[in-house]
């Protein structure tokens, strides 16, 4: 498999696509992994040299066990495009991984060709604090079916779950396997993530997509980065809950082409 050494860490990566093609970097969710983007990757690469990763904590990439943060994964990011020759790439993301794209297009703004952020917040509430120390507590127990529980209602919509128990239940087998302290480190992570007031710094063209039953992090987290950065190109995905790469896969995919397509005229 391979990996490679960026920022001090060794990082997981797949290519896929025409190697002279445009790099369209897809960014993980904090529970997911390269594998997450099975219905992405076949309909991407036909066009674009698409970058999937880990980012470090996650799965086949290192765990270093200091803390993380929104910033150091997009030091990762830029050392990883730098070790790849990659000098500019359009960023897609869902949850964690768009606010990894947020904050890369902060930090790095020559490089970001467009950002694609789907059921994305830049500041973290009441309640969304709440359910994220909720996980931190089932992950700091090391209980996975604790875990499992207390994540995935918030994960998908009500119809997508009743639909599709056994992804589900692969879910279930697959959080055995975690390491929970690196699920601590990427959730506290999160939690200090708060960049509203520097969104306005961001001219990046943008596509912001959010699920219509998110309950994650609902719509008007969404609002508020449409409302500071009022150049995005902003859709409500009827039916879908927080996955939106996976409740409504074809909406998704059919947003993202059409919408880099649309750059390129």
């Amino acid at each position: 498999m391979p990996k490679i050494k960026a920022n001090g860490i060794e990082l997981y990566y797949e290519l896929h696509g025409p190697a002279d093609a445009d790099v369209l970097v897809l960014s993980n969710g904090i529970l997911m992994s390269t594998a997450s983007w099975v219905y992405q990757v076949p309909a991407f690469s036909k066009q674009y040299r698409v970058l999937l990763y880990d980012c470090r904590g996650q799965w086949q990439s290192d765990h270093p066990r200091e803390s993380y943060s929104m910033e150091l994964h997009a030091d990762d990011l830029a050392a990883l495009l730098d070790a790849l020759g990659i000098a500019r790439a359009h960023l897609a993301g869902i949850s964690y991984g768009a606010e990894l794209s947020l904050m890369f297009a902060l930090k790095y703004p020559d490089r970001a060709r467009s950002l694609i952020v789907s059921s994305t917040v830049s500041q973290v509430e009441p309640m969304l604090r709440s359910i994220v120390q909720m996980w931190i507590e089932a992950a700091t127990r090391r209980d996975a079916e604790m875990f499992y529980r207390v994540t995935y209602p918030f994960n998908f919509a009500e119809a997508w779950i009743v639909a599709n128990p056994q992804l589900l239940e692969q879910a279930r087998t697959r959080y055995t396997t975690l390491d929970f302290d690196a699920v601590v480190n990427l959730c506290e992570a999160f939690l200090k993530f708060n960049i509203t007031s520097e969104l306005h710094r961001i001219k990046t063209p943008i596509l912001l997509m959010v699920g219509e039953q998110d309950t994650l992090k609902p719509r008007h987290y969404a609002d508020i980065v449409a409302r500071e950065m009022p150049h995005a190109e902003y859709v409500i995905v009827p039916g879908s809950g927080h996955a939106v790469c996976w409740e409504k896969w074809q909406v998704f995919n059919n947003l993202v082409l059409g919408w880099l397509a649309k750059l390129s005229q």
